[in-house]
């Protein structure tokens, strides 16, 4: 993929900062991940934008949960959900060694839980779906999940175990990824790109979340979730150390203990573009929250935040060249997934740029030519292209 000439030569980075090779447009996980591995390869590697980490992964809960998020009619996503989080143990490893920084990588698995009759039954269906695609679900009576974590409503119906889902503090891991691609020779450039045409690289690989949609007109837009931060009262850490995703009273919430005391409570899930707080959404989440952990109730709310996760027609992650765009890759639309997929979405799309992975059977159903793509910035588009 990558056109090497007399402006883009790959070797490794020293003296002044050439035409890069690679130039990515967004500082989430996924670009500078994209960017870290691409640099490691001797390419050199320019990452645009104006505020990096300021997108979803501010907001996200890091749940890295191949299980838990294995949804009907989703068996391609989950299987490179699998393969992704199967990746994260190396790659939370070799992070570390690299830069020295805690990511709050934790492997204690994931309860799902339902608190009511109604709940418990919804939930079974789901996980029955899941073992029949071979994924490891543990079913756990009530005593069972009690004894795991003392602290869940007496009231709580039944559950099962996830013991792969794992989690990662996404701030984290977003300081750690830049201060690792900084280290290995990638110049970050703090502007927004407004049209691809700004950029001069050998490839340029759009990385920008809901941005992509104006970018390069993908089908990507804007899904807003509503999630709050509490904080063990003391200082101490949280009462509890899996990770709990329950139905309560069909309300459905993901409870996210983080060593430094913090429980992420999440997430909603509305087709909108602001990021404004609601207090219904603040009211329903800590419901559903202390209703299943009823100690919540005394731990402080720290934070309310809203963010917007890049969404796609079919929840999956376009990866890959742009149709009729040469020198074009996108690694954009991971929606829900974007933390579980860094790994995994790096090492394809650095694959596609040096030549290593072009023939990759991962990719194949994630590439851009499955949708219909406007041409990015056309009145025409922006008209017809209902996801902008």
């Amino acid at each position: 993929m990558l056109k090497r000439g007399p402006s883009s030569t790959a070797g490794v980075n020293r003296g002044p900062f050439l035409t890069p090779d690679v130039a990515v447009v967004g500082a989430g996980p996924v670009g500078l991940a994209i960017a870290w591995r691409c640099a490691q390869r001797g390419l050199r590697v320019a990452v645009h934008d104006p505020a990096p980490g300021s997108g979803a992964s501010y907001v996200a809960a890091g749940m890295l949960a191949p299980v838990a998020e294995a949804y009907f009619g989703e068996r391609e996503l989950t299987g490179l959900l699998t393969e992704s989080a199967g990746r994260w143990p190396g790659f939370a490893a070799e992070l570390t060694e690299a830069t020295g920084a805690d990511i709050g990588y934790r492997t204690e698995g994931t309860l799902m839980v339902g608190l009511t009759a109604d709940d418990l039954a919804e939930a079974r269906r789901l996980w029955a779906y899941q073992q029949g695609l071979g994924l490891p679900v543990t079913p756990l009576r009530p005593s069972q999940l009690r004894e795991r974590e003392p602290a869940l409503a007496p009231g709580v119906r039944g559950g099962a175990l996830a013991v792969t889902d794992h989690q990662v503090d996404p701030r984290r891991l977003v300081a750690a990824l830049r201060g690792a691609a900084e280290r290995a020779g990638v110049l970050l450039v703090p502007e927004p790109v407004r049209q691809l045409s700004d950029v001069a690289a050998g490839v340029t690989v759009v990385a920008a979340g809901c941005g992509a949609a104006a970018l390069t007109g993908l089908p990507v837009r804007p899904v807003k979730g509503q999630v709050l931060r509490l904080r063990a009262s003391g200082g101490g850490p949280p009462g509890f150390r899996h990770v709990i995703r329950g139905y309560a009273d069909g309300e459905h919430v993901y409870l996210v203990p983080r060593d430094s005391g913090e429980v992420v409570v999440g997430a909603t899930v509305e087709e909108r573009s602001d990021v404004d707080i609601s207090a219904g959404a603040v009211l329903r989440l800590l419901r559903a929250a202390v209703d299943l952990l009823p100690e919540l109730a005394e731990y402080d709310l720290v934070e309310t935040v809203a963010g917007l996760r890049p969404g796609t027609p079919d929840n999956a992650p376009i990866l890959g060249p742009l149709p009729d765009r040469p020198g074009v890759l996108a690694a954009t639309g991971h929606h829900r997934h974007g933390i579980v997929l860094t790994p995994v979405t790096a090492d394809l799309i650095t694959g596609l740029i040096t030549g290593e992975g072009a023939d990759e059977p991962l990719l194949t159903p994630f590439r851009a030519d499955r949708f219909r793509i406007h041409s990015a910035g056309s009145e025409q588009s922006r008209e017809d292209d209902a996801w902008n």
